[in-house]
């Protein structure tokens, strides 16, 4: 496996994320299914592992940490917090960002105690909570540092002002965005950013939420728990303008001698050293694949032509809907 550096770790370059197997996509697979999937990781040699508090609300922490235990050492563990399930006064649970300093301590010691570990390696703020200054979270993330409870810090879905401002504040290992040849949100000032001040740039959803992997041909089939539901770009009338884009994707991942998957996975590696993407699967089949494309070279040329194809300009429909939208604190392009 390629390595790469994360901060104070040297790490696998391609990561895992790990919520596929918990949440979002539809009804989850078992967990005798997602215990297979981290295993072949591990006997892969994947040592970048990425999961939060928010995931299943809890059950992905709980499903991670006793297979990771036995090989802890081996691996840098990532999780989330500042974003997590409460239960509602109607008894189900529900979603809340919560960047208060109390809430960030308390959503760490729960991830503790669920992965089993004394320390996370790379402890992130989920988002962050426009109530709350970054200062203060930032300040709470800290101080776990100081407690040894969290070894290094990140955030997520952050813009580049957000992330001078919390650097200040304590050294960031990460930052941890969506970023694919149909997310290049990051391009606008993030990236730049996480370069100047030594931040690596962790990339979230790399192969376009499935669409680059051509495993999304009929948006009625998702299940009805699939947070693609809420997503624009899989709208029908989006999605229909999108599809045009894959024959031609089809046919440069072919002339790459490569998967579609692989492609936009290769791309992204190509995209500097500092960039470390984690897709995330339920198969085992499809976690090797992914991790093939470590191997794969791709020429400036075909490169040109594959960020021509695919880009802010030609995918059709934003990124998040009206709410996401609000709480994220990325860049965004003009319309």
């Amino acid at each position: 496996m390629h390595q790469r550096k994360l901060g104070p770790f040297t790490v696998s370059a391609i990561g895992l994320g790990c919520m596929n197997l918990s949440h979002a996509y539809g009804t989850p697979p078992p967990a005798e299914q997602g215990e297979k999937v981290l295993r072949a990781a591990l006997d892969a040699g994947v040592t970048l592992f990425d999961t939060a508090a928010l995931y299943g609300f809890g059950s992905n922490e709980k499903l991670v940490g006793p297979v990771l235990k036995s090989r802890r050492g081996e691996i840098t563990l990532c999780s989330k917090g500042g974003m997590a399930g409460v239960t509602g006064d109607d008894g189900a649970m529900k979603r809340v960002i919560d960047g208060r300093p109390e809430a960030i301590v308390r959503n760490c010691e729960d991830s503790l105690r669920r992965l089993q570990t004394d320390v996370i390696d790379l402890y992130y703020l989920h988002r962050w909570d426009k109530k709350v200054p970054i200062e203060d979270s930032v300040g709470a993330m800290s101080r776990l540092v100081e407690q040894g409870k969290v070894r290094t810090i990140g955030l997520s879905e952050v813009s580049a002002p957000t992330i001078r401002k919390a650097h200040r504040v304590h050294p960031l290992t990460a930052v941890q965005t969506e970023y694919s040849l149909w997310t290049r949100n990051p391009e606008i000032a993030v990236i730049d950013a996480c370069r100047e001040l030594g931040i690596a740039f962790v990339a979230f959803s790399p192969v376009a939420r499935g669409f680059l992997c051509d495993a999304v041909p009929d948006v009625a089939t998702l299940d009805a728990k699939d947070i693609r539901k809420s997503m624009p770009r899989f709208a029908p009338e989006h999605h229909a303008r999108n599809l045009k884009l894959l024959p031609p994707y089809r046919a440069l991942a072919r002339e790459a001698g490569c998967t579609p998957a692989q492609l936009a996975l290769a791309w992204l590696l190509h995209k500097g050293g500092d960039i470390l993407p984690i897709p995330g699967t339920t198969s085992v089949e499809h976690l090797r694949e992914d991790l093939a494309a470590a191997d794969v070279k791709l020429d400036a040329g075909l490169v040109a032509r594959l960020e021509d194809l695919v880009n802010e300009r030609t995918v059709s429909g934003n990124r998040y809907g009206e709410q996401a939208n609000r709480e994220v604190d990325t860049e965004t392009f003009p319309a």
